[in-house]
């Protein structure tokens, strides 16, 4: 995949956020953080580098590009965070004022007729059995019409998070679906399984909040 495009903008919107929150949530100092940040950079580029590029009609490569972010952050820290502690870095890294924003955009068109669109697109679409760093879904719409599931087969991120050895860590961007349905407003995230923690798929589930 080429650093040029969206790995680079992402690194440019996020990366202050990242460092911030190594001081914030993981307790280093502003020294040791930029340290870490400085570290993480050429990281990234690296694993951005040895990704195969997408297809123009998979929505999921912002996805995998922020998992390069966290696990090149993760490789730079001087000590591996456990899960939990991880999980509350990563949600504060990622929900800046811009991504609060785009979430709240997103929830308005939720469950539009454009919206299931492109999700029955995403499901048709099957990326992963071209690209093991995409996903492929299922898709279901709740019979009683309070929502619908995406329901995860295969997950590029247990794919890339294992490639960099960091796969028991991967939970924790698992729980971002939760932060980022609250910060919509308009859905309730259900879950049961995850591949991450053993199942045999991840069920994404939105229902329509009251």
């Amino acid at each position: 995949m080429k650093y040029a495009g969206m790995p680079f903008g992402m690194w440019a919107l996020f990366a202050p956020s990242f460092r911030k929150q190594l001081t914030a949530v993981l307790g280093y100092d502003a020294a040791t953080a930029r340290a870490i940040t400085k570290k993480a950079k050429p990281q990234y580029r690296q694993i951005i580098r040895r990704l195969p590029e997408f297809e123009k009609a998979d929505r999921f490569k912002m996805n995998i590009v922020n998992c390069a972010m966290l696990g090149a952050f993760i490789l730079s820290m001087p000590q591996r965070p456990e899960v939990d502690r991880l999980t509350d870095y990563y949600a504060k890294s990622m929900m800046t004022k811009p991504m609060q924003w785009f979430c709240r955009k997103s929830g308005k068109s939720k469950f539009t007729a454009k919206d299931i669109a492109a999700m029955k697109a995403t499901a048709a679409l099957k990326a992963a059995d071209r690209n093991p760093y995409s996903w492929n879904m299922e898709f279901y719409e709740y019979p009683d019409g309070s929502g619908y599931e995406g329901r995860f087969t295969k997950c590029g991120i247990c794919v890339l998070m294992k490639k960099l050895g960091l796969y028991d860590l991967t939970p924790a961007l698992c729980h971002l679906d939760y932060t980022m349905s609250e910060a919509g407003g308009v859905t309730n995230f259900v879950r049961q399984y995850t591949l991450a923690s053993g199942g045999s798929y991840c069920d994404c589930g939105y229902k329509k909040k009251g």
